[in-house]
């Protein structure tokens, strides 16, 4: 069967970005790198630079038939827009909710199809809750809960800044959009607390925006409570409230991402969970299903990754081999929560989560 997508031009060559264009090199992809200041050892061509230069980004996204972009969410639109002007595949990994509205937007009439929103949460986890729910007659709750910490936490945060500062930030601090007594409604991000417990590890949750992706627009009317929390251990929640709320750093959010980075750098030992549970009536029995798992940093090609690192880009891999072989459109607006499971677990990346 012929491809759909044969050649892919990954934008960001961080983590996440360098890893992704490494696993679709391997699965057969033809891939090039971009980045503003690419490392050397790659091993697929690499063009050296910035998204502002539009006529070498129209170039490249024209010489390929998807892209997919690893750059801060505030960078996304701009070539996603740029993506939809060619006619070609859009992928990306934002949680940021107005620059996925502007993407379907544009999605009404594009040529190619538009992704956003394909890594772990919004990503991954609305798969799992999806797939979930297919099992229920009729649903009362879905509870998705994803956190990427430090294995071995240090000092009160208990934090280690693996991911992108500024996408934390921004999910600590923008509304949240749930589902509560039926009616979809949008709550305070940091608010919700609970407690989690996997595998004997005590944690807790709170609100935090983005997570959810689409899953409220689809669920809409057919759940009575559907929400999203992020992960942490416990009393994080409580300092990072003093911190925004008292020290008002939610007006200062680039030096507040700036402040807790330089607080809390990256570590390589670190740990992924996912917790979803959905709630429901099957053959009139109230029962409760659960997706929980925890990821550790793996060997991939023959270096160690980082647990946050190749959840994200496993996932948004797993979702471009799918509509290369045709199992998903290749045109319109993609929902994460379309995607099967069962065909996502059986792509080459995809059986990573396994």
């Amino acid at each position: 069967m012929a491809k759909n997508i044969k050649s892919v031009l990954v934008i960001g060559l961080g983590r996440v970005g360098s890893l992704a264009a490494t696993l679709l090199k391997s699965n057969g992809f033809q891939v090039t790198g971009f980045d503003t200041s690419p490392e050397e050892g790659f091993p697929f061509q690499v063009i050296t630079g910035s998204v502002a230069d539009e006529a070498t980004l129209e170039k490249a996204i024209a010489g390929h038939d998807a892209t997919l972009t690893c750059l801060p969410f505030h960078l996304n639109l701009a070539v996603a827009k740029k993506v939809n002007q060619a006619g070609r595949h859009y992928f990306d990994l934002t949680e940021d909710v107005p620059t996925t509205t502007a993407i379907r937007e544009m999605s009404e009439s594009a040529k190619g199809l538009m992704a956003p929103q394909c890594g772990l949460a919004p990503g991954f986890v609305g798969i799992c809750g999806a797939h979930l729910a297919q099992g229920f007659e009729r649903l009362r709750s879905m509870e998705l809960r994803v956190g990427a910490l430090p294995q071995h936490p240090r000092g009160l945060l208990g934090y280690a800044f693996n991911w992108s500062s500024e996408g934390v930030v921004n999910e600590y601090l923008n509304d949240c959009e749930v589902i509560r007594d039926g009616q979809r409604a949008k709550v305070p991000a940091m608010e919700g607390l609970e407690t989690i417990v996997i595998d004997g590890v005590q944690l807790e949750a709170f609100t935090t925006s983005g997570g959810l992706g689409t899953l409220c627009e689809t669920f809409d009317g057919k759940v009575n409570h559907l929400n999203y929390k992020t992960i942490r251990y416990p009393g994080h929640g409580e300092l990072m409230r003093f911190f925004f709320n008292e020290l008002y750093m939610r007006d200062r959010r680039k030096e507040a991402g700036e402040i807790l980075v330089h607080a809390k750098p990256p570590v390589n030992d670190d740990v992924v969970y996912v917790h979803v549970a959905v709630e429901g009536w099957k053959q009139g029995t109230l029962v409760r299903d659960e997706f929980v798992r925890s990821y550790f940093p793996r060997e991939i090609k023959s270096q160690t990754w980082k647990a946050i690192s190749w959840t994200t880009a496993a996932s948004v891999c797993a979702v471009i081999e799918l509509v290369s072989n045709g199992s998903l459109p290749t045109h319109g607006f993609l929902k994460q929560e379309d995607i099967p499971l069962e065909l996502f677990l059986k792509t080459p990346t995809g059986k990573l989560f396994k």
